[in-house]
């Protein structure tokens, strides 16, 4: 059975290792440095690959063809993306991190590359919540935006999650001073029912990554981010791909297996204060 690539949870590989990215594509091998300093090789031969995921906030090096990326996917069967827009970019949240008038126009570009609006997520990930002064501040209400931006270029889901501060987040959050707030299982489902009234307004399907607990909101979906079922229904060919759940996520986490070629030894620029990984922060 071929597999699933996926470039990569670990840090943006588009957007700030592209050079590297190609360098793998071409040689069509990857040697990769896992999270237990673990290293492997993954085979990334065309004849191997069920899709390629890409998951990134910032897709413009691979729609500017840089380093060849663009030229060098299209020998793959199928690609999957996965773009965040939070409508943090360009704010002390996410400095890094392109503000949303440049992220927009991507949509229709990684649309035409895919094939389908299918074949794009579009991850409002994550809602944040914070405290300036005695005000409450939150990206929450960015949703009103994007839903409509998504339904007019043909998008049909989206996947979110509330930021989850893992011990690395927290230290990052004291460090800088950034006073975030955590809201209540009960608080959290409100707003998901906030969300979810606004995905249907737009014929949305919205769909919670990794919280279970919010699989009880109506409109609300469990995620499964890489979905082996979802992959085969879009693949051109309808090549079988793998269902069993990926054990080297987390509990809740639904994704069905595939290979990880980034590294947290490829630290992110976007420097994200609620990141779980490695970033330059």
């Amino acid at each position: 059975m071929k597999r699933v690539i996926s470039a990569s949870r670990r840090t943006d590989l588009v957007a700030f290792f592209p050079d590297w990215l190609s360098h793998v594509l071409q040689a069509e091998r990857a040697r990769v440095y896992g999270p237990s300093g673990r290293t492997y090789e993954v085979d990334l031969s065309p004849d191997t690959v069920h899709t390629f995921v890409l998951w990134s906030k910032d897709f413009s090096n691979l729609i500017q063809n840089q380093h060849n990326l663009k030229e060098l996917l299209q020998k793959y069967d199928q690609l999957y993306f996965h773009f965040s827009i939070t409508g943090l970019g360009g704010s002390f949240v996410e400095p890094g991190v392109p503000r949303p008038a440049g992220a927009f126009p991507q949509l229709e570009q990684l649309i035409k590359m895919a094939g389908m609006p299918e074949r794009v997520s579009l991850r409002f990930d994550p809602v944040v919540f914070w405290k300036e002064g005695k005000k409450i501040e939150t990206n929450l209400h960015f949703f009103e935006t994007l839903a409509p931006k998504a339904k007019s270029v043909g998008i049909k889901n989206i996947r979110f999650s509330f930021a989850q501060w893992y011990g690395k987040a927290l230290r990052r959050a004291s460090k800088h001073d950034f006073h975030f707030i955590d809201p209540s299982r009960e608080d959290k489902k409100e707003r998901a029912r906030y969300l979810a009234q606004i995905a249907a307004s737009f014929g949305l399907s919205l769909y919670a990554c990794s919280q279970s607990f919010l699989d009880e909101v109506p409109g609300v979906k469990p995620s499964s981010c890489i979905a082996g079922r979802l992959l085969e229904k879009l693949h051109p060919q309808q090549e079988p791909a793998s269902r069993i759940k990926d054990k080297s996520q987390r509990k809740e986490c639904l994704c069905t297996e595939s290979i990880d070629i980034g590294s947290y030894t490829q630290p992110c620029p976007h420097c994200c204060l609620y990141c779980y990984a490695n970033p330059r922060i």
